[in-house]
């Protein structure tokens, strides 16, 4: 009784969580609604443009002519065969075909030290801040000032945050919202820190027998899906004033919903190389984010609970790694910061 009981809560719960994962699919392929508001907002059809600019055509672009152009010219000028010598004299002198790969290699690595790696760091700089603005024209073209707020995973928490927008801003209420920017993106960094883990550990995996060989890749898939995700709407979270343990709390109570959201995303860009990766992810990041901030995600998840009578999937400490990891490296400053005070009230005192 107890078994059949059991086999009929796993198959209620990965029905939910096999809907939500496809409504989150889905509602991340909702490119439409870039074109909508794009056309809702000139400044917003700029700015994307400009992305697509710099990432798509000047960034990708020159990937592009590094491997299809300057690469075919440095094997005809600096053949790495004997057979495309026109004297065979130079070949069988020995040493000439490392001369030539080491001059090949050399001057690709140069275009990269000068041209790449510069176009990368000054790409990722430039569209943070690009970013920020497609998200907030997106969300002023949504023609409404404040999304709906993700409800709660706990009845007790229902009126947190309720009185958030009577409340008069002074310095406590900026130093909270600073500490809550401070500690989300230390949190995202470890978060990012931890699927880089589950990749290497999937390269390792590769060489060992004995183990399921794609266990570290599925997982670093699915990690990744949830940063994005979360990237994603954290944009549209920050313009409603959505406090930070709050979007936690939503985000790992809907955590098959946010995987499906992230795995387009991840899909577009896991089997590149690194930088075709960024480049790709450049472009597209922008569209799951005004996808992100046209999303009805909150509705469509406040229905269903609706429709499933209250039941929940129950909320995956997703972020659990990285929220201690945080806390130890606020909690460090926090005890440094203490120690110099009191130093230097000691240092008065005599």
């Amino acid at each position: 009784m107890k078994n059949s009981t059991l086999i009929n809560l796993l198959k209620s719960k990965s029905k939910q969580a096999l809907l939500l994962w496809l409504e989150g699919f889905r509602e991340a392929c909702c490119l439409h609604r870039v074109v909508v508001l794009c056309h809702r907002s000139r400044k917003l059809m700029i700015r994307t443009g400009q992305c697509f600019l710099l990432n798509g055509f000047i960034f990708l672009g020159s990937i592009c002519v590094l491997y299809s152009v300057m690469t075919p010219t440095l094997l005809w000028m600096l053949p790495d065969q004997c057979s495309k010598f026109s004297s065979q004299e130079l070949c069988s002198a020995g040493g000439i075909l490392k001369l030539y790969s080491f001059l090949r290699f050399g001057l690709i690595q140069l275009l990269y030290v000068f041209w790449f790696y510069p176009l990368y760091v000054f790409s990722i700089i430039l569209s943070n801040i690009w970013y920020n603005d497609i998200a907030k024209y997106g969300f002023a073209a949504m023609g409404r000032s404040r999304q709906t707020v993700p409800e709660p995973s706990r009845k007790n928490e229902t009126s947190q945050n309720a009185d958030q927008k009577d409340r008069p801003i002074d310095l406590g209420g900026v130093m909270i919202g600073i500490g809550e920017q401070v500690y989300s993106v230390l949190l995202l960094s470890f978060f990012f820190l931890e699927s880089t883990y589950f990749f290497l550990l999937n390269l390792m995996q590769v060489y060992a027998t004995g183990f399921i060989p794609y266990i570290g890749k599925a997982v670093n898939f699915l990690l990744l899906a949830w940063m994005y995700a979360y990237y994603c709407f954290e944009y549209k979270w920050n313009f409603s004033e959505v406090g930070l343990d709050k979007r936690l709390d939503f985000f790992e109570s809907n955590w098959a919903f946010f995987a499906g959201f992230g795995s387009p995303c991840v899909l577009a860009i896991f089997f590149f190389s690194p930088l075709v990766s960024y480049g790709v992810m450049a472009i597209l990041f922008p569209l799951f984010v005004l996808t992100a901030t046209g999303s009805g995600a909150e509705e469509f998840i406040s229905l269903k609970r609706r429709q499933w009578k209250g039941a929940r999937l129950g909320r995956l400490p997703i972020f659990y790694a990285a929220d201690t990891l945080s806390l130890r490296v606020l909690s460090f400053f926090h005890f440094r910061l203490e120690s110099l005070k009191q130093k230097q009230e000691d240092s008065k005192t005599l």
